[in-house]
């Protein structure tokens, strides 16, 4: 049902990217690309969908979006600085308009400052960044699908936000 979901909101957001000519890129560690597959369930998204980066582990984190090896260090790998940095690497290496980043303890692990369900989510684009925190272990199955969700619905609403004449 939340497969659904995520591919109902994949299909609002494809008119918005693709009629502004603007582009999206994921970098996705705990969700290991379930919203770059939700974002290319919609027919047409290669118009705009350029790519994702599966960062499962601190190396590919660091070797293709930039992490430093202190901050992951410092701040842990499910933290709000991690995700902020995972969001700008993507962004640039893969110079699109927009970006989503996640990054999160699904289940069953977690860390001591980051219990099981704590995931974090960076949307935007180089202006401006939304970062949200998810909180809550309700398995491992349910935290990927909701955080796929709010992944999609964070950039969704942002695209309404820049083109609100664009709306069907």
């Amino acid at each position: 049902m939340l497969n659904v979901e995520s591919r109902i909101i994949s299909r609002e957001i494809s008119p918005l990217l693709w009629r502004a000519g603007e582009t999206l890129c994921t970098a996705e560690s705990c969700t290991s690309g379930q919203i770059s597959t939700a974002i290319t369930s919609v027919p047409g998204s290669s118009t705009y969908f350029k790519g994702g980066i599966v960062c499962y582990t601190d190396e590919v984190k660091t070797r293709f979006l930039g992490v430093t090896p202190e901050l992951l260090e410092e701040k842990g790998a499910v933290s709000e600085e991690c995700v902020r940095a995972m969001f700008k690497g993507a962004l640039e290496a893969m110079e699109t308009t927009y970006a989503i980043a996640i990054t999160g303890y699904a289940g069953p692990g977690g860390g001591e400052e980051a219990p099981v369900g704590t995931i974090w989510i960076a949307v935007g684009d180089r202006d401006e960044v939304m970062v949200e925190k998810l909180e809550g272990d309700e398995g491992r199955d349910m935290n990927l699908a909701k955080a796929t969700i709010v992944a999609l619905q964070l950039l969704l609403d942002l695209l309404k936000k820049r083109h609100p004449a664009e709306e069907e």
